[in-house]
């Protein structure tokens, strides 16, 4: 099952602002489509429906069939500026709104503009966010590239304009957060967010208590610089984009299985294992 990562460009990363492949082996495929709508992409999510993947592209959402082709276009969404993007429990795909700090929610048929799901401004910077089974949605607050924000996760059930402060932990500075298949939070850290000498790292938290469950850090030849996307595998391994590579680990054990992925410039945002 190949690997799909978004690949960022120009004051982003300057990366290739491309969809890139990769075999299980980490050998580079080339580009998995040479759409010209895929502009310094983002968020990426397989979508419920077998053989789309949903893709955020500057001012528009996009999905892909299993070859590359767009095949679903939402159209230029003026402000849209979005982020990181998952599935819901209720079905809809859900992106990040990183210009009016949200969170947006798009039916998969891409046919309509959607509706934020939290007020405008929630946060200073959306930085990643995830839901459980139940629909409580988890949502990390990080730093933006103008050095401006917290560093928080918070918790929204029921009336989602009432947040929960669950995480403050010193040491995090989140860049992206997901949903474990056990339950808990698992968010990518950079801290101090952009710094050449960032301690980085993958942080563990109880869902319920906010509490530090584990710490996971990179080991050689792995450098984990600038780490972004968070991803579960098939095989159950957690997958983390990075500065010039992804990065493995074995959540059961907490270990790192070093760089499954080497390539110059990717400045990975987000992945996918994508079926062809």
């Amino acid at each position: 099952m190949p690997l799909i990562v978004t690949s960022a460009s120009g004051a982003n990363g300057n990366g290739y602002g491309a969809l890139l492949a990769f075999d299980r082996d980490g050998k580079a495929l080339g580009r998995f489509s040479d759409d010209d709508r895929i502009v310094d992409p983002r968020g990426l999510a397989p979508g419920p429906e077998p053989g789309l993947l949903f893709l955020n592209s500057a001012e528009r959402v996009l999905a892909l069939d299993s070859v590359g082709k767009v095949v679903r276009d939402t159209g230029a969404i003026a402000g849209l500026n979005p982020g990181g993007g998952t599935f819901g429990p209720d079905g809809r795909y859900y992106i990040g709104l990183r210009g009016a700090q949200t969170v947006l929610a798009l039916p998969p048929t891409l046919i309509s503009p959607g509706e934020p799901v939290l007020p405008n401004g929630v946060v200073p910077f959306p930085r990643g966010f995830g839901f459980n089974p139940a629909g409580k949605l988890f949502l990390a607050s990080g730093v933006g590239p103008d050095g401006k924000g917290d560093n928080l996760i918070f918790a929204f059930s029921g009336d989602r304009r009432r947040p929960v402060r669950l995480v403050e932990d010193p040491e995090l500075s989140p860049l992206d957060l997901l949903v474990a298949p056990n339950g808990n939070v698992v968010v990518s850290s950079e801290r101090p967010f952009g710094a050449p000498d960032a301690v980085t790292t993958v942080r563990e938290y109880d869902p319920e208590s906010g509490r530090l469950v584990r710490v996971f850090s990179a080991s050689r030849p792995a450098e984990f610089r600038k780490p972004r996307g968070l991803r579960f595998g098939p095989d159950g391994f957690l997958y983390c984009t990075a500065q010039d590579e992804v990065v493995a680990f074995d959540f059961a054990d907490g270990r790192c299985l070093g760089a499954v992925v080497l390539f110059a410039r990717l400045f990975g945002q987000a992945l996918a294992f994508f079926p062809p």
